[in-house]
């Protein structure tokens, strides 16, 4: 269900950008910076929390551990 609002809000602010982008109306910067900032501060972050939700977080950091299974996996 996430996935298709994260392509919905990103189908929409690509829209936003470039009805701005081609419109020549008084409120076209507005149009541009609303896809903008729906971009950034909608659809990254779903993107983001759709892509993370089910990682664990210890595997991609830099532990002791994880420093010497990849130093044995190198032999």
């Amino acid at each position: 269900m996430i996935k298709y609002f994260t392509w919905f809000f990103f189908l929409a602010s690509i829209s936003l950008i470039i009805v701005g982008y081609f419109l020549d109306v008084d409120y076209s910067e507005k149009l541009i910076g609303g896809g903008v900032v729906l971009l950034f501060f909608v659809v990254f972050p779903l993107f983001s929390y759709y892509r993370w939700k089910d990682k664990k977080v210890e595997d991609y950091m830099i532990t002791k551990e994880n420093i010497e299974k990849m130093r044995n996996h190198e032999d």
